[in-house]
């Protein structure tokens, strides 16, 4: 059973690799594809569930055990994480061959897309410090590929920026583990965790702290280091913008939540109160950033930063209950996200053009279009009952609970203006006289199966929240209590 949780790292690393052979034979890549996805997403499904029921599982690659080889941790919270990536890329994969030019097919899209699953799914699972920066470069490096493919010059102004802050962030990170490896002796995480605690050097590991958050922080696009993403991730086809909005800042996310519950957890009256403030402004600042375009796609790319924002005021919070609202609210985040830019991304097909103020009335001849995204955004905004209300309730009653008001309502009146945000592109987009569509225009009817798969997984993790929730508030329990996740690796 070990052995299984290794295989949402070596499906997609399998299958990118030989499609690289195949890339003129696009039926066959693509079909591939699809089939690696779906064969993914069933092998994480009942990973998932079998640690739900049983516990975590360790893998020690090459029978050395913890702390020496590389070990693979599934538990509640990577399972999770890897599972929604699957179904964003289940969805990707469908939405890919009806959205793509041949050109960027037939360049090693889908090998760098299954080389992303992979490298996001390694980064989830890894259990040393180490492995989390490889997996990093892993993912990255497929990013690079998938952020320059079609060659325009916006994607290559743009990928200047997003591969140099990138390979900066890199630098800082592998630096930072020699850093830390020369004070504590280790990379193992769970062995971190004992040997920060015992380790009388506050001062430099503070300092080390402060280095990971820096790393962490600018992949994660939090303020005020989030200014490289939104352009970046805007410039390439919808299906890409989807692939980075919905998993690659997450990692960054994850990165933190793991870290400073696990090994940086003992000072947390200093730090998570700078993660708290952090918290606030990323909120500000993003949706400030969504109100102040007019390019669909900029919208739904400067959400993403206030989204963020919720997540770390969680991890800033340090309950039980705000880590557990932290996580369901970056699992419906990853999907709402990922289908909020398949959806903009048909919108700007059908119009032609991102730009807002040149589209309008598009509800007449696209219904089923409209109210898909009429859906999405009431998901995004967190309007009850769905995902997004759930996460957030968890997030406001850990705030209140340990009295963080300020930025429990800074959270609230943030939520409204990401609604008004986006419900701009329903009103604007959908309603009003309908505008003169290009003659020749793609069919979208194709895309509507990918997208409707990730509103009616959103849907199902709001309506069903009693199923979920439970196992998710276990997840923030056991991020409370480093032993749980120590205790599992070095079988202590």
């Amino acid at each position: 059973m070990t052995n299984l949780i290794i295989l949402p790292i070596l499906i997609p690393l399998i299958a990118g690799t030989m499609f690289v052979f195949f890339r003129k034979r696009l039926p066959l890549v693509r079909a591939g594809t699809q089939i690696a996805t779906i064969i993914n997403l069933a092998v994480t499904a009942y990973a998932t569930f079998h640690v739900m029921q049983h516990g975590t599982i360790v893998l020690e690659t090459g029978g050395w055990i913890a702390p020496y080889g590389i070990i693979l941790v599934g538990d509640g919270l990577s399972l999770s994480l890897i599972l929604t990536t699957n179904v964003v890329a289940v969805a990707a994969a469908f939405y890919a061959p009806f959205s793509l030019d041949k050109g960027r097919e037939e360049f090693y899209f889908y090998s760098f897309f299954l080389m992303l699953i992979g490298g996001v799914s390694g980064a989830f699972l890894t259990g040393d410090i180490f492995n989390l920066f490889v997996f990093f470069e892993v993912l990255l490096m497929a990013s690079y590929g998938l952020i320059v493919l079609g060659g325009t010059r916006q994607q290559l102004r743009e990928s200047i920026k997003y591969v140099l802050l990138n390979l900066f962030s890199s630098i800082l990170f592998v630096t930072t583990v020699a850093f830390i490896y020369s004070v504590t002796g280790t990379v193992n995480m769970a062995q971190l965790s004992e040997r920060v605690d015992q380790v009388n050097q506050s001062g430099i590991l503070t300092t080390i702290g402060l280095l990971f958050f820096i790393v962490f922080a600018t992949k994660g696009a939090l303020f005020p280091l989030y200014f490289w993403m939104p352009h970046s991730y805007t410039k390439p086809p919808a299906v890409i913008s989807a692939l980075f909005g919905a998993l690659l800042t997450k990692v960054g996310v994850y990165s933190i939540i793991r870290i400073f519950t696990l090994i940086f957890n003992g000072n947390i009256d200093y730090t998570h109160t700078f993660f708290i403030v952090l918290a606030g402004f990323t909120l500000i600042f993003g949706v400030a950033g969504a109100l102040s375009t007019n390019n669909i796609k900029l919208i739904i790319a400067y959400n993403i930063i206030p989204a963020v924002g919720f997540m770390i005021m969680g991890v800033g919070i340090f309950s039980d209950v705000s880590l557990s609202g932290s996580i369901y609210y970056l699992v419906h985040d990853m999907v709402i996200k990922a289908a909020l830019f398949l959806l903009v991304g048909a919108i700007a097909i059908i119009a032609g053009t991102s730009d807002i103020r040149k589209i309008s009335g598009l509800i007449k001849d696209y219904p089923l279009l409209g109210w898909m995204f009429f859906i999405a955004a009431v998901v995004l905004a967190g309007l009850p009952p769905f995902s997004g209300f759930i996460g957030k309730l968890q997030l406001l009653q850990g705030a209140f609970e340990n009295g963080h008001y300020v930025i429990a309502i800074i959270a609230l009146i943030t939520s409204l203006l990401i609604l008004i945000s986006v419900m701009r592109i329903f009103i604007l987009g959908f309603w009003g006289e309908g505008m003169e569509l290009p003659q020749e225009r793609r069919s979208i009817r194709p895309l509507y199966f990918p997208i409707s798969f990730l509103l009616i997984f959103s849907i199902i993790l709001g309506v069903g929240a009693e199923w979920f929730l439970p196992h998710i508030q276990q997840i923030g329990v056991d991020l409370t209590d480093p032993s749980v996740y120590i205790d599992a690796v070095l079988k202590e």
